[in-house]
């Protein structure tokens, strides 16, 4: 039952009124250490829930409460906001959320570039095999639609979504290498405009993937500017995460102070081992342009390697006009040896995320869509054309025919030193940058161990172990700030009256267990976890409770 914070005073009034010195709490955790998500010290506190809010914090040992929660040597927190998810789809199809409940995740941010809305016959082209694998239908048009398809359908955490340029583009102009006609852009922004005021959290883009890539900077600002008007966020996969990183954030800049506009870069990364080392001057740029005015921020994840689909390796003009047309190029001879060349020798200007990892010995095969090709899985392509005697870009090339531009892939292309670097600074959130899954049903298969991992893995390796940063600066950075920084009211804090989004950790056994090897084992040390006052974790087992809200952004208004 939903209680807000007005309902909770009035049952403390009541209580006074009737002589009683408490009210009776729905659960109560009980002597744990409180690490609220502001960045303040811990504290030895009791925290009380009634209903889909937190009541109190402090001595709550004489209080009625239906259930105690003895917490005592745990830490409590705010759960964890997941600042990139990829999880919209999956929880249409499986709605468990294992992956993501494990590591005490009770907020999902998605939507990089493409998005679930809006959608027609354009936008679900490419993706109508896979949809169809999972048994998903999409039977809306516009973000209100499928806010309300995910409500419906029940989700284990609450989730929010950008719109974005990538999607919006398709929809009005399909796969195409070339500027839109001020007609469509006109479209393309109304579309940005109707998605606002439907909910979405702001404007994302997937600039290092086509058809993504096709749009220029005009374009982008246009669209963000739409997003602003609204109070959102424009966030980014920038076009270069390699050489020409310092030109991609600049763009991204310009974008946040053209259009006025809060400015998100999603996974921020050094990729390919020319870059390595130059975390900290990549960070120094942030600082720049936070000092000229732009609102500039980002996530990261604590891993080396990088992780899309294997596709996103071939140069961006062979993408023009889709899967199907990607695919017959790679039939041709011709084609295949001019992208072979480019990928081993990238055209100035351009960046290949095979060569910046040292060629594609750091390219691991991850899930596929056809069963035929499963062999595959968790190899490198190095791996596979030794073993059948084959160029490696034959192999790609092949794979990617076989099936048909759907195949999944990690890269191993930074350095621990500058992932390290990044988990540490405290202005950086975190992003998973994988969507919700689980060790069974339908989407079972291998993956990234950031699926798994990622918020475990700090609280372990780099708090616990490595000491990189404080227990109150790692929570703080996944939860409080990103709370913050998406404009999410009463969330991210442990504070009386927020929602109750809880975590309840061990500090001592806390740590990720996926690896490339085993990417589906379940992070350990998480022991309970609520989402808006209910248990979706319960002493480390997934419950039956599917509590999560859609969360709408700052346009939206209620009706």
């Amino acid at each position: 039952m939903k209680r807000p914070l007005a309902a909770i005073a009035l049952v403390f009034l009541a209580a006074g009124l009737l002589g009683q010195t408490r009210p009776e709490y729905d659960v109560v955790f009980l002597g744990g250490t409180v690490v609220d998500g502001s960045g303040e010290t811990r504290r030895q506190a009791d925290v009380g829930v009634i209903g889909d809010r937190i009541a109190a914090i402090g001595d709550l040992r004489s209080t009625a409460a239906r259930r105690i929660v003895d917490a005592t040597g745990l830490v409590v927190s705010p759960g964890f906001i997941d600042m990139l998810g990829w999880s919209e789809m999956n929880v249409l199809v499986d709605n468990r959320g294992i992956s993501k409940v494990t590591q005490g995740v009770t907020t999902e941010i998605t939507g990089e570039g493409w998005t679930a809305a809006p959608v027609n016959a354009n936008t679900l082209r490419d993706d109508s095999a896979q949809y169809s694998a999972w048994g998903l239908v999409v039977d809306w048009h516009d973000l209100d639609g499928y806010l309300r398809r995910l409500e419906r359908s029940g989700t284990p955490f609450n989730l929010g979504t950008y719109v974005g340029a990538t999607q919006v583009r398709k929809y009005v102009i399909g796969d195409v290498r070339r500027d839109p006609t001020p007609a469509e852009l006109a479209r393309m922004e109304a579309l940005v405009d109707t998605a606002m005021r439907q909910g979405a959290m702001g404007l994302s883009t997937s600039l290092g993937y086509a058809p993504a890539v096709y749009a220029r900077t005009p374009e982008l600002v246009s669209l963000a500017r739409v997003a602003a008007r609204y109070g959102g966020v424009y966030a980014s996969h920038i076009r270069s995460e390699g050489p020409q990183i310092r030109q991609a954030l600049a763009e991204a800049f310009r974008i946040g102070r053209e259009a006025n506009i809060p400015v998100e870069i999603w996974h921020l990364k050094l990729s390919g081992r020319r870059q390595w080392g130059q975390m900290r001057s990549i960070l120094a740029l942030f600082d720049s342009a936070r000092s000229s005015g732009v609102r500039a921020w980002a996530n990261s994840y604590p891993y080396t390697a990088s992780a899309n689909d294997l596709a996103s390796i071939i140069p961006a003009w062979a993408h023009e006009g889709g899967k199907d047309s990607l695919v017959r190029r790679l039939q041709d001879p011709a084609i295949r040896s001019r992208l072979r060349r480019e990928m081993i020798r990238p055209p100035r200007g351009e960046g290949s995320s095979a060569s910046e990892a040292g060629g594609l010995n750091a390219v691991v095969v991850l899930a596929v869509l056809d069963s035929s090709l499963r062999r595959y899985q968790g190899r490198r392509i190095t791996e596979i054309a030794a073993a059948e005697q084959k160029d490696p870009y034959a192999v790609l090339f092949d794979l990617l025919v076989a099936d048909h531009a759907n195949t999944g892939r990690a890269t191993f292309s930074m350095s621990e030193t500058d992932v390290r670097l990044a988990v540490s600074t405290p202005w950086l959130t975190v992003g998973s940058d994988f969507g919700a899954r689980a060790p069974d049903g339908p989407l079972a298969g291998p993956g990234h161990p950031r699926g798994y991992g990622t918020f475990p893995r700090i609280l372990g390796r780099y708090v616990r172990e490595e000491h990189a940063l404080s227990l109150e600066a790692a929570i703080r950075k996944m939860s409080g700030l990103a709370a913050e920084r998406m404009g999410l009211g009463e969330r991210g804090l442990l504070r009386q009256g927020y929602f109750a989004d809880i975590a309840v950790f061990d500090p001592n056994t806390v740590r990720d267990r996926a690896t490339f090897e085993n990417p589906t084992a379940i992070s350990e040390g998480i022991r309970y976890v609520l989402v808006n006052g209910r248990f979706t974790l319960d002493e480390g087992r997934l419950t039956s409770e599917r509590p999560g809200r859609a969360l709408r952004g700052p346009g939206w208004r209620a009706p």
